[in-house]
């Protein structure tokens, strides 16, 4: 038998529990104060117009709906560029995996760092992918807050080539985020050290907005390549069980785009 997963057996623990006043630390859904995931107007009527025109359901292209990646751009990195490649993923974790395989395609000595802590499947996706996953200091529970100089310090450490997992917002699973000058120090660092950034934007819209929560894919996209950003709209939307994601791979060039994105929709094709 494999071990029992953690978080789902925090939620069992809470069907389990009898008191009145318990509350669920298991999985982060958003609920109403009925403890019911809502159903947002813009879905309903969404869903509402598919049915009516009761479309085809024909094999989609393996980079997905292209309107939907011109959306994805949009949304994560405020408009569609020719250097950026976006595919459709099952869910940011589809988009983690996507890209970890394409990782390992291009860059097998490499070694992957996450934070301390991070969400447990990082180390799961990066190691079922070939990589040896590393951590880097982030939290300090003393203060419960960034433990600044021990990231840095971490970073600066990295041997060139490493892939560096970063959380752009809403840090899982200690709501610790970075504001927007240490967002500055940690690009340099990733790029002066030749490191490649990997960021999971899986909450965009729940810290301080959506253009807000953007501020490091954006800045990362302006500054360097390449980089990795997985993208989950399923909490956005309160589509949990849609697996609404994607990946997006910041490139040097609309040409280097262009081939990015054929070896991506191999990895694609392949899972």
């Amino acid at each position: 038998m494999a071990p029992a997963d953690p978080i789902l057996g925090v939620t069992d623990a809470f069907v389990a529990d009898t008191s009145p006043k318990k509350v669920n630390l298991g999985v982060g859904v958003y609920t109403d104060d009925n403890g019911k995931i809502p159903l947002l107007e813009c879905v309903r009527h969404a869903e509402s117009e598919r049915l009516k025109s009761a479309p085809a359901r024909g094999y989609l292209p393996i980079d997905g709906l292209a309107a939907y990646d011109l959306a994805v751009q949009e949304l994560v990195f405020a408009s569609p560029k020719e250097n950026i490649v976006t595919v459709q993923a099952l869910g940011g974790t589809g988009g983690l995996k996507i890209g970890a395989d394409f990782l390992k395609h291009v860059n097998p000595a490499a070694e992957v760092w996450i934070s301390e802590p991070s969400w447990e499947n990082h180390r799961q996706l990066f190691e079922a992918a070939g990589f040896k996953v590393n951590s880097y200091r982030y939290y300090d529970p003393t203060t419960r807050g960034l433990d600044v100089t021990g990231m840095l310090q971490s970073l600066n450490a990295m041997p060139a080539g490493s892939i560096v997992v970063l959380h752009a917002c809403c840090h899982n699973p200690t709501g610790v985020d970075l504001d927007k000058d240490r967002w500055g120090e940690v690009l340099e660092i990733v790029r002066s050290r030749g490191l490649v950034p990997f960021l999971d934007l899986a909450y965009q819209g729940f810290a301080d907005g959506l253009d807000a929560d953007a501020h490091a894919a954006r800045l990362f996209a302006a500054a360097m390549s390449p980089v990795f950003l997985s993208s989950s709209f399923s909490k956005s939307f309160s589509l949990y069980g849609e697996r609404v994601g994607a990946l997006s791979v910041v490139t040097g060039s609309p040409e280097e785009a262009k081939r990015v994105l054929s070896q991506v929709k191999r990895i694609v094709r392949t899972n």
